[in-house]
């Protein structure tokens, strides 16, 4: 039977070719998923997004956050997004481009987002991972962390936090870390 759905399809890619007309692209059932997902977006007046390889690769983009509250006030943080064909059942992958001192970033630019993790769900979507990762910006969490020098600082000093992520965002060091200015 499936050999049979087989040929039924390189039957039709050769009408198409004869015809001169390019076979078509199946799309993933993921592809399908996003391509809405995208089309629904509501993005908070503070975020973008952007398709760096072409609208043709809705599989890979880019979200800039630009908090307007909290200690990161002024700064401009990329996030790359790689979605899986399996997606909406697998979460996409979400890595921070911006060196950012913060508890739920660690160095490398992974994120630490519970949907992003063990609490992700078919019915989450983009714009929920995108709400996530703003409200990490305005309510950082110091309980869960993967910058656990960060989180340390911000549950037993938030005043030298404060001056942490100051000198970060404006281009500097923080311990024997650097960071490339990010004010937007």
């Amino acid at each position: 039977m499936i050999n049979l759905f087989k040929i039924k399809g390189q039957k039709k890619d050769e009408a198409a070719s004869a015809t001169g007309k390019a076979p078509v692209k199946k799309q993933s059932a993921g592809e399908l998923r996003l391509h809405k997902d995208i089309s629904e977006l509501n993005l908070p007046k503070t975020t973008s997004i952007s398709f760096p390889n072409g609208k043709d690769d809705l599989m890979n983009f880019e979200i800039t956050i630009r908090p307007d509250e909290g200690y990161y006030m002024g700064g401009a943080f990329v996030f790359t997004f790689q979605v899986s064909p399996s997606y909406p059942h697998d979460p996409p992958k979400v890595k921070c481009k911006t060196k950012v001192y913060h508890p739920n970033i660690d160095l490398e630019g992974n994120v630490c987002l519970n949907i992003l993790r063990e609490d992700w769900k078919p019915v989450l979507n983009i714009n929920t991972v995108i709400y996530g990762l703003n409200l990490l910006f305005t309510q950082p969490n110091d309980e869960d962390p993967l910058n656990h020098e960060a989180a340390a600082v911000l549950r037993g000093n938030p005043k030298m936090f404060e001056a942490n992520v100051k000198r970060a965002m404006t281009g500097g060091y923080v311990g024997q870390h650097y960071f490339q200015r990010c004010l937007a």
